[in-house]
């Protein structure tokens, strides 16, 4: 009896030790003027379908979370993703990839699932083009350390630099 409750609990030990273990492929992504980045490679939400990008009179007007459309910024308008969502956009005929976060909703044209800003359609490639099939994946950022060999909280500078010491003749 005891023999069989063993191995049953060490079966599930096992188990649950192993499900923890998943295989994770961390990605590095460079955002222009921003720290790297980096991202778990198990997309939340896969998605396939054709991507457009809007700018022109949309630029200097608010967002639907509160944002000023900017040309410059890498982001893209989703229906139903959260805002502040990274989500990697990929070009299925270039294999192409850019990294957007989501600032505001659309498109609002039967089978688009993605407006890219002007830059996020520049970097992917499908600026001229106007619209591509891509497959869209919402990634989970892992947290990066900035400083980890430093302290959590820096020393304060002296207030008063120390005297150098004089020599008398």
């Amino acid at each position: 009896m005891t023999r069989v409750f063993f191995q049953i609990t060490a079966a599930l030990a096992l188990l649950a030790f192993l499900s923890g273990c998943q295989s994770v492929k961390e990605t590095f992504e460079r955002i222009p003027g921003k720290e790297s980045h980096v991202y778990v490679d198990a997309p939340i939400k896969p998605e396939t379908g054709i991507a457009s990008w809007y700018g022109g009179r949309w630029i200097g007007r608010l967002t639907a979370n509160g944002e000023t459309y900017r040309q410059g910024d890498v982001t893209a308008a989703h229906k139903k993703l959260p805002f502040h969502t990274p989500v990697r956009v990929t070009d299925l005929k270039t294999g192409k990839s850019v990294v957007v976060r989501i600032n505001n909703r659309g498109p609002f044209v039967r089978g688009r699932i993605i407006d890219l800003s002007v830059v996020a359609a520049k970097q992917l490639g499908t600026y001229d083009r106007g619209i591509a099939k891509v497959q869209i994946q919402a990634l989970r950022e892992i947290p990066v350390m900035r400083y980890p060999n430093m302290r959590a909280i820096p020393r304060k500078p002296a207030a008063k630099p120390a005297p150098t010491p004089t020599q008398e003749p």
